[in-house]
């Protein structure tokens, strides 16, 4: 391991770091201040989602020796902020135990392996894009809020891109930093360092709560979360068995929930940051962005929800621009992908516009929905052809599409 370390790929462990807190741990807050937990038992979840994704993340990465980046269900912290309100603290840790135990069942079946399977590269590729388009576009957006800084940023990765291309995002990142403390825009008013202290919380498995909060935390989970972070190793060219993820993220979560966490599972945005060659320009070496961005979630999981808000108070607009353009690769890459088999660019453009749109329906993200168009789109549009082969003196008749 310590032949294959480079300054960037732990630089893009931590850039991936501080977009999972600066941005998702956001929604978790909100979700805990709308249940009226404790500052305890908040840190307590802050613990036990960093500790739980750092053990993982650090696991996967070494074993598959691939960028395997693990985090928290961003799309299930948001069905928290008006679901967890519903029901007691301890239902709603029994909902979370029910539903990692769903989720690690459908990995160990091979279903979600089989599924993956039939998903052409082209339009996981757009997916991946689709995902992705958001966050390069914001580099711009959030041009008119903060001009001197996002410009300076933008200006200093396009010199940067030409001088030092694998250093570029770390030293953007750092000028950013520097150029926000000199305009007064880091703010730590409310910072103190401060040990977590893990809350065990007895799970009460109530069905009310397993029906109206399990149920669609597993199924936002496997489709906002697993889904396009297989598909994000897929674009990458990673060929990592999708279904050890699935189980081995989802046990890990059942052992962390009594402590808070409503899910470790693969990441998808994050996991372009640390995948692409911004990372390590050979792709065999990129594991080590895993395992850097495990240490730095167990240390942060170490303070709970203190130096959480470390990240947190770094400027929207800093962590913004960062974030885009570190992902200007792998959004390229993605469209790339999408665009490269002619008769598959129909499904795979549909499959991004959906996507990239960013809708939402029966409480699903648009992730899913930009896949399921895709898939139908594909089975319809792209011509399939049958063969048919003898084996063991019987004929097997198969259909794939040409």
């Amino acid at each position: 391991m310590w032949k294959d370390f480079s300054f960037s790929a732990t630089v893009a462990g931590f850039i991936a770091v501080v977009v999972s807190y600066a941005g998702p741990s956001l929604i978790i807050f909100q979700a805990a201040s709308a249940a009226h937990l404790s500052h305890t038992e908040l840190s307590s979840w802050i613990w036990a989602i960093s500790i739980g994704a750092g053990i993982s993340a650090i696991g996967l990465s070494l074993f598959f020796r691939a960028p395997v980046i693990t985090a928290w269900s961003t799309p299930g912290a948001a069905l928290l902020v008006t679901s967890l309100p519903a029901y007691s603290y301890p239902e709603a840790i029994g909902a979370f135990v029910f539903a990692a135990a769903l989720i690690m069942v459908i990995g160990i079946s091979g279903l979600f392996d089989a599924v993956m399977a039939r998903i052409p590269k082209s339009i996981a590729a757009a997916m991946l894009a689709g995902i992705l388009f958001r966050f390069g576009t914001d580099v711009f957006t959030n041009f008119p809020a903060s001009p001197v800084l996002v410009g300076t940023l933008f200006a200093a990765y396009i010199v940067l891109k030409r001088l030092l291309p694998r250093y570029a995002i770390a030293l953007v990142l750092v000028l950013g930093v520097g150029l926000s403390a000199i305009g007064g825009e880091l703010h730590f008013d409310a910072f103190h360092l401060e040990l977590a202290r893990p809350v065990w919380t007895t799970p009460e498995f109530s069905l009310a709560a397993i029906i109206g909060l399990g149920v669609p935390l597993a199924l936002v989970t496997l489709t906002g979360q697993f889904l396009t972070g297989v598909a994000v190793l897929r674009a990458f060219g990673y060929g990592t068995p999708s279904g050890p993820l699935v189980w081995s993220t989802s046990a890990l979560s059942v052992v962390m929930a009594p402590f808070g966490s409503h899910g470790v599972n693969l990441a998808a945005i994050t996991a372009a940051i640390c995948s692409g060659t911004e990372a390590n320009h050979d792709a065999g070496k990129r594991y080590i962005a895993g395992v850097a961005l495990g240490v730095i979630y167990i240390i942060v999981g170490l303070f709970g929800a203190t130096l959480a808000s470390l990240f947190a108070s770094l400027p929207k607009e800093l962590v913004a621009a960062v974030a885009g353009l570190a992902l200007l690769g792998a959004i390229m890459n993605g469209l790339a992908g999408a665009m490269d088999v002619e008769r598959e660019r129909e499904p795979a453009l549909l499959t991004f516009l959906v996507t990239a749109s960013g809708m939402s329906f029966l409480g699903i993200g648009s992730a899913f929905w930009g896949l399921a168009v895709g898939v139908m789109a594909a089975l319809v549009l792209l011509p399939r052809v049958t063969t048919r082969t003898e084996h063991s003196g019987k004929v097997v008749v198969t259909s794939a599409t040409r």
